[in-house]
């Protein structure tokens, strides 16, 4: 297997037509694993993968203006929240899960409103779910944020994905899981997850303005 390298590739080629693969370089996927290429595509026509992709495309479309996209141009109309609650309503998801941090309660109760309003069923469940201490988790006392004779609420996102398991949801939306705890939640949903808030605790929850930003720089 080849190295992956598309983040590195100059031209992103693949995002248009392409009629002289000559133009690829050399490590692209395209060129060099093209029967893999060609039998992944074949996947899309799966039942149960066929029609969440397609509804996921037209759900796409609607973000952008329409008129302003006959004219070439995009101009988004709806930000995650909206997006979320049309394409829930586009599968036919009658319950969603919100699995929330603690530190974005009010967040999630904001979502929760606007997702209902949308006539969607929500279930909900907060990260310390339980209340059951961080060492009771395997947690070493001194590496408690509060210190370590204080009791602290242990993330627990594996009792969050249970429950929502059992309560059915058709897709489950996280918001502010702690890096690792939300990958643990994703790995035990048994519903599709994707994400509302990405916890970034110094850039208030915009990881992506420290891309533009010099705190990377001493990096060695």
């Amino acid at each position: 297997m080849t190295e992956l390298l598309c983040a590195k590739c100059p031209k992103k080629l693949c995002q248009s037509e392409i009629k002289d693969r000559s133009a690829l370089p050399s490590f692209c996927p395209i060129k060099t694993i093209p029967a893999v290429v060609r039998n992944v595509s074949k996947r899309y026509k799966k039942e149960g993968i066929g029609n969440f992709y397609i509804k996921a495309a037209i759900t796409e479309k609607g973000c952008y203006d329409q008129a302003e996209a006959r004219r070439g141009r995009t101009r988004p109309v709806r930000p995650r929240i909206r997006e979320i609650a049309e394409f829930a309503k586009a599968i036919g998801a009658k319950k969603l899960g919100l699995a929330f941090c603690n530190g974005l309660a009010d967040e999630a109760g904001r979502a929760l409103a606007i997702l209902e309003k949308h006539g969607i069923a929500v279930e909900s469940v907060i990260c310390c779910c339980g209340a059951v201490d961080k060492t009771a988790h395997g947690v070493p006392p001194e590496e408690k944020v509060k210190g370590k004779d204080k009791f602290e609420a242990a993330c627990n996102p594996l009792l969050q994905a249970e429950l929502l398991n059992r309560a059915g949801t058709d897709f489950n939306v996280l918001i502010g899981l702690c890096i690792g705890h939300d990958m643990l939640f994703t790995s035990n949903s048994r519903a599709p997850v994707t994400t509302l808030i990405v916890k970034d605790r110094l850039s208030g929850h915009n990881p992506v303005i420290s891309l533009y930003t010099r705190y990377h720089r001493d990096i060695v």
